[in-house]
């Protein structure tokens, strides 16, 4: 990749700003502002400032229009989470994503500008950690990636293309990612075996969605060694813990009509994660295997595109070194099923340097995009910051 002297220069001064942020005084947690017995209220705040470059980027972050620096806030949420009783809680989180990033703007949702309600829900449990009810906007209880990981914690710079991450689309329904419906989930088998089931509402577009059906999806995930028995799982704890993790997942919604034609929507996943901390540093790695059957949104970069079949293979895999430095490397290929469709790679490599837990660090990674419509180098530097 040839990267311009005017490249350089600025990317000088984004290092310099990133590490000005990174270096604000936080701590990754939240802080507790009441509490009078069982009732507390918590509040945080978290950001992660980003700048890109894009060779020959047209302005939606795919090829054809010349070359782009682009400075955005990636994500800014405010949170609040609370207990009513010890078996009732809440979680709220007011949140704008790619504020800045060049040619999107759609403040409703919390995307290019404005602020969003972006998880809201209430939970409920109702046989302690074995059977738990949560009601409101979440997470879509799918695939691992962007079905059960915190923002705050991952491993690579950013979700998985496909899943939201760098500059591409979610090929499943969704609202950012979340849907509004209620889910049922819980830990059994000792906290070794976590299930969740949603009903929601997926695409609510009448003209998509003419019947108004409601959106299923689930997942079970296996602990061989510690479980994960959190709502919000991470993609590195950093040696804290030492994982096998076998899990899978469904997401499906009959009758949308996609480019023109009514299908029924579904897609299936299994992944595997594992942790092992050493003397020598911590390995963590991860895999998943996703089928997609008439997707509901086009895959950016790539031939899936609305109403396709196609198949996504994922991997990701890092190394904490001297408690601070974590290079990483991932690779998502994407494999559609229409006559005459080519196949996309997109792969990178990354650094972490962490100054305070999983929250606080500054990241560097290379992208590349390697598929049958476009190519694509992208150059990431991140400071993300919060408590």
């Amino acid at each position: 990749m040839t990267i311009r002297h005017d490249m350089l220069r600025r990317t000088g001064v984004v290092i310099g700003l990133v590490i000005g942020l990174a270096l604000v005084p936080a701590m990754a947690c939240a802080i507790e502002v009441y509490r009078d017995g069982d009732v507390s209220l918590d509040v945080g705040y978290w950001a992660q400032a980003w700048y890109q470059y894009v060779s020959d980027d047209d302005g939606d972050g795919q090829g054809g229009g010349g070359d782009l620096h682009d400075f955005m806030i990636r994500r800014t949420y405010f949170s609040i989470a609370g207990t009513v009783t010890p078996d009732l809680n809440f979680f709220v989180h007011y949140a704008g994503d790619r504020i800045g990033q060049h040619d999107l703007d759609n403040p409703s949702l919390g995307l290019g500008s404005g602020l969003a309600l972006r998880d809201a829900w209430v939970s409920y449990e109702l046989a302690g950690n074995d059977l738990i009810v949560q009601i409101g906007r979440m997470y879509v209880p799918f695939t691992r990636n962007f079905g059960t990981l915190s923002a705050k914690t991952l491993l690579t710079t950013d979700l998985d293309w496909g899943q939201g991450g760098i500059r591409s689309a979610i090929f499943y329904p969704n609202k950012v990612g979340r849907d509004d419906g209620v889910t049922l989930w819980g830990n059994v088998l000792e906290d070794k075996l976590q299930y969740r089931l949603m009903v929601g509402e997926g695409v609510e577009s009448g003209a998509v969605n003419p019947d108004d059906h409601l959106r299923i999806a689930g997942r079970l995930s296996f602990s061989l060694l510690d479980p994960e028995t959190a709502w919000f799982n991470k993609g590195t704890y950093l040696g804290e813990k030492r994982l096998l993790v076998l899990g899978g997942g469904f997401d499906y919604q009959p009758d949308l009509v996609l480019a023109g034609h009514e299908h029924d929507y579904h897609a299936y996943t299994v992944d595997m994660q594992s942790e092992l901390p050493m003397a020598c540093g911590t390995l963590t790695a991860g895999t998943a295997y996703i089928w997609i059957r008439n997707a509901s949104s086009e895959i950016a970069a790539t031939d899936i595109g609305a109403g396709d079949h196609g198949d996504i293979l994922t991997a990701n895999l890092g190394f904490l070194a001297a408690g601070r430095f974590q290079p990483f490397a991932h690779v998502e290929h994407f494999m559609p099923h229409a006559r005459g469709a080519g196949k996309t790679t997109v792969y990178g490599v990354g650094l972490n340097f962490y100054i305070k837990e999983q929250a606080n660090k500054l990241t560097a990674e290379w992208t590349r995009v390697d598929g049958h419509r476009e190519d694509l180098d992208i150059v990431t530097l991140q400071a993300a910051f919060g408590f």
